[in-house]
């Protein structure tokens, strides 16, 4: 093809996600493309080698692309520059055979594959003949997966021991809820009348897959990454970072910005629990305080409704306000996380044509009881005005971007960024004046210093600086940022090691949140000094959730042109 003739970044990019769809057709069920329903990817090493060589032609193309014509257009600059950025990142995680050791309680492969189940749709007959064909596809996908873990072995490419274990804990999980059955089983019991024989067969299967992967892992992986270290060092850890955040961090600077986060959030959040516990010595105390004496939500249908009119009531009240909306943007659903997921909240995005909405999920960790001000501020993240309004937001406008920016493409920074200061606005417009609420927005923000503190300060193994009131002087271990983050959140004990996990398991990414709400609010500021009086909030923050992803490199540039 003649470069006058080739496609534009965005043709390239939307052929892309076509072509990703046909290897990986859990992304194909998140879109929404009902051909896919029915599929698993194949997670062994071939697997992985065909969607790098997917990225590898995809960036030939774009090479071309970027020369026609046009290309310079601001849609085009941005999607191209997106493009490359993400299959850059993504092909140097593979070529590292980062994905021969991706083992831990959150983010692997065998995730993908129990969590895609959640999003698989399940209203006809029809459909649950296909979850029946998915269901029959999971021990080929396990298999897999333990094929590329193998080859890590061999390879003397380790996962962590922690993170191993974690990972040990959940598959059991799966394999038996507590009801002689696996999560599968449970999953297919909903299913109709006519297929019953063959979905519970089929979910027998699955179940007998995961305690088959559960069991390799026991007795062959761990005792042979046993003394392997749970942390990456700075080499990994800057790779991991790349990719999750979109851009080269200087992480002795990050690490610095994380301290002095903490040192002003401190400061705030004692002043805050004054007003709820006087006299409290710490603000953890005041806190735990309200763990016991403060409001609370009872029951798990109970606190899935009261979430669920929370978002609604952010929307109303922010829709022609500070926002406006689509009415399909509008539908937002509050779920409950399928027993054995990791501690943390979290969303996902709606179907291309909005058939399924987007939804929050909260896991509940065997509670019943959910204090009030712990679930404010992680909801205004989670669901409205962070997550749900910016993804489903990319959704809705994809026709004007591209496929590619409003879904695959997305950076974990850009999007955790918008969703913590979507938090702070919240506090900024009035919402948080309650003193339990705003106190539980503040530990919310603590714990997003905290993680840019411990993921870069163990992993990189730094020093804890000499004003520190924590051991000052010594390097970080995964030992101390727990014990460090423990003492400086409201979460319950499983919750803090569950966290400290997850950072062990995917390096990088925790420090999104912090360093992404920080490109976000530097943005904001330059256009506003560009604009002066003229500068309207509402316009921006519609143009801004309509440029579809960013990586950090580029966010803080396109928000400041606004």
């Amino acid at each position: 093809m003649s470069e006058t003739n080739s496609p534009l970044p965005r043709e390239v990019a939307d052929a892309y996600v076509d072509e990703l769809i046909a290897l990986d057709p859990v992304t194909g069920t998140y879109l929404g493309v009902p051909e896919s329903s029915g599929r698993l990817p194949d997670l062994s090493p071939a697997g992985q080698e065909a969607l790098a060589r997917l990225a590898r032609t995809t960036l030939a193309e774009l090479d071309a692309a970027e020369r026609r014509p046009g290309a310079d257009s601001d849609a085009e600059r941005r999607c191209g520059r997106l493009l490359r950025e993400r299959l850059t990142a993504e092909l140097a995680v593979h070529e590292a055979e980062e994905g021969l050791r991706s083992v831990g309680n959150m983010g692997t492969p065998a995730h993908s594959v129990r969590e895609i189940f959640t999003v698989t749709p399940t209203a006809t007959d029809e459909d649950w003949a296909a979850v029946a064909e998915r269901l029959r596809a999971v021990p080929d996908a396990l298999a897999g997966y333990r094929e590329s873990l193998a080859l890590g072995l061999e390879r003397e490419l380790y996962a962590g021991p922690r993170p191993t274990a974690a990972f040990i804990d959940q598959l059991g999980e799966w394999a038996d809820t507590g009801r002689g059955r696996g999560w599968f089983e449970d999953f297919a019991a909903a299913g109709p009348g006519a297929l019953r024989a063959e979905l519970d067969e089929a979910a027998r299967a699955a179940t007998a897959a995961v305690a088959g992967l559960r069991d390799w892992m026991r007795e062959v992986y761990a005792p042979a990454i046993e003394g392997a270290p749970d942390t990456v060092g700075r080499e990994r850890y800057a790779r991991w970072s790349r990719y999750y955040n979109g851009t080269d961090l200087d992480l002795d600077e990050a690490y610095a910005y994380g301290w002095s986060e903490y040192h002003h959030l401190l400061a705030e959040m004692k002043r805050e629990a004054e007003k709820v516990l006087p006299g409290a010595q710490t603000p953890w105390v005041a806190l735990a305080h309200l763990d016991e004496h403060g409001r609370h939500v009872e029951g798990v249908d109970e606190v899935r409704d009261w979430l669920q009119k929370l978002m609604d009531q952010a929307i109303e009240s922010l829709d022609g306000t500070h926002f406006d909306l689509a009415e399909r943007v509008r539908r937002v659903e509050s779920c409950i996380a399928p027993p054995g997921s990791a501690a943390a909240p979290y969303y996902t995005s709606p179907s291309e044509d909005f058939s399924r909405p987007g939804r929050t999920w909260l896991p509940t960790m065997g509670q019943t009881r959910f204090p009030v001000y712990d679930l404010v501020s992680t909801w205004y993240h989670e669901g409205v005005p962070g997550h749900h309004l910016q993804l489903a937001q990319w959704v809705h406008v994809a026709e004007d971007l591209s496929r590619y920016q409003a879904s695959v493409g997305m950076v974990s920074a850009n999007a955790e960024g918008w969703a913590l200061y979507a938090e702070r606005l919240m506090d900024e417009l009035g919402f948080l004046t309650d003193a339990e609420e705003r106190l539980g927005y503040l530990d919310a923000q603590m714990m997003r210093a905290v993680r840019v503190i411990v993921d870069i300060g163990m992993h990189l193994e730094l020093e804890i600086p000499a004003d520190s009131p924590f051991h000052p002087g010594e390097r970080w271990t995964p030992e101390l940022a727990q014990e460090f983050f423990g003492a400086h959140s409201s979460r319950p004990a499983d919750f803090v090691e569950s966290e400290l996990t997850r950072y062990l398991t995917i390096p990088g990414q925790a420090i999104g949140y912090k360093l992404g709400e920080r490109a976000w609010l530097l943005g904001r500021e330059n256009a506003r000094k560009r604009h002066g009086d003229a500068f309207d909030l509402k316009s921006w923050h519609m143009a801004a959730l309509s440029q579809g992803s960013l990586g950090l490199d580029d966010l803080v540039d396109e928000l400041s042109r606004l």
